[in-house]
């Protein structure tokens, strides 16, 4: 009797060390707190979209004439000046014809110089009533004809004369040539229309980008916003630009509606070439000099179980100031409705929580653009304060650990260090 007395008196004793450790671990179970102070910063909103870079303006250089092309001057990337000559067709032909139409117009002039002396002695002998009127009208009918012919002579050499000139193709403005779609002894034919033989740019130093944005973004892009962006070429080089024109012409594919947004970008550097594909960003918001505070802190909730240690400050109820720092309703705290600031931007009531001492502060901001990462906050917090990002104990930490080595968790493959980029 007095063994089992004794084993039930050890039991009782273990069982209240137990008791009292476990208690006494979780009075001093350490809560962590994550704070971030509120800095000056930029900030923007953007669309994305895809595009390919072009020339800003291009011409397309075509033969108005057929024939066997006998010599090519130029060549892809050539630079080509106004005036200068890029490729001759052969002139054999038009040359004979330019000869035929000089013949005409020598035998016209023949016939008109005979014809007007022949009018000019019939209106004499007419005058002096030697010959009847209707031999007058004769001459003079024949001598209009006659110079009507040399007209239509002279006209035909001009002609001639002009194709004979067609069959040597000049550059029509300063640039570079993109492409050349001939060459040498190839017959071209412009019956029906000019084939197109060279494209040439006019100036690489500035391109556009064709973006194609999304109906659903669409809304929110306007002439002159800054445009940045990226091309495969040069992976770690943003390039700069702005929207020049939103074309009104839908373009549907998949049945995705896109529109044409046409972006100008200097290219000084000549860095950019026709073709290329470009990942677009449109800042449809931005403020390069914003306070800003995480996103985090807007979610942050004290629980008041796991918090017994600290103080809460709520921010006071049914103020009489709803736009200012530290007041208004607390029902409204996750975004009420939406206020038109100054700079035309969005703006919402929000609530962030600031840690003193072991009090801690709710504080309701005005807040306005956001992004994945920050929030600009347009009244209600200065720079420098700290606030509350996220709350944990150590209890929770385990937990996580524990929640993170859970052998019932998949686990992603190893992927191999370095390889090739395609």
């Amino acid at each position: 009797m007095k063994k089992k007395l004794i084993l039930l008196i050890s039991v009782l004793v273990v069982a209240i060390g137990l008791f009292i450790y476990l208690k006494s671990g979780k009075k001093g179970e350490a809560i962590n707190f994550t704070t971030a102070k509120a800095v000056f910063g930029p900030i923007a909103r953007s669309v994305t979209a895809t595009g390919t870079i072009e020339p800003l303006d291009t011409v397309s250089v075509g033969a108005q004439v057929s024939g066997v092309v006998r010599k090519v001057f130029v060549d892809y990337n050539s630079v080509v000046k106004k005036g200068q000559l890029l490729a001759q067709v052969d002139p054999s032909i038009l040359t004979a014809q330019d000869d035929e139409s000089k013949a005409g117009l020598n035998t016209a002039k023949s016939n008109m110089d005979l014809q007007k002396s022949n009018f000019e002695r019939q209106s004499k002998l007419y005058n002096i009533g030697a010959i009847s009127q209707a031999d007058y009208q004769t001459a003079l009918n024949q001598y209009n004809d006659a110079k009507a012919a040399f007209e239509n002579a002279s006209a035909q050499v001009r002609v001639a004369n002009k194709l004979l000139s067609y069959t040597n193709i000049y550059s029509p403005v300063d640039g570079v040539v993109l492409n050349r779609n001939i060459s040498e002894g190839q017959t071209i034919a412009s019956s029906f229309n000019a084939p197109v033989l060279f494209v040439i740019a006019k100036d690489l130093t500035k391109m556009q980008v064709n973006a194609a944005v999304d109906e659903a973004d669409i809304g929110g892009v306007k002439t002159g916003q800054h445009v940045s962006f990226t091309v495969d070429a040069f992976p770690n080089d943003v390039f700069n630009g702005s929207v020049e024109e939103i074309r009104l012409e839908p373009s549907v594919s998949a049945n995705v509606v896109t529109y044409t947004t046409k972006i100008n970008v200097d290219n000084s550097l000549l860095k950019l070439k026709p073709g290329m594909t470009a990942s677009i960003n449109i800042y449809i918001e931005e403020d390069s000099n914003a306070l800003l505070i995480p996103v985090r802190a807007l979610s942050v909730k004290p629980d008041s179980v796991l918090l017994k240690k600290y103080i809460i400050r709520k921010v006071a109820v049914n103020s009489n100031h709803p736009h200012g720092a530290g007041a208004g309703t607390r029902h409204d705290e996750r975004g009420g409705a939406a206020n038109q600031g100054d700079d035309n931007m969005a703006i919402h009531p929000a609530f962030i929580w600031i840690k003193q001492g072991d009090t801690l502060v709710e504080k309701r901001i005005i807040t306005g653009l956001a992004d994945d990462a920050n929030v600009k906050v347009v009244a209600g917090l200065s720079a420098g304060d700290e606030v509350i990002t996220s709350i944990s104990s150590g209890d929770n930490k385990r937990k996580e650990e524990k929640k993170q080595k859970s052998p019932f968790m998949p686990s992603s493959p190893q992927r191999p260090s370095g390889g090739t980029r395609y």
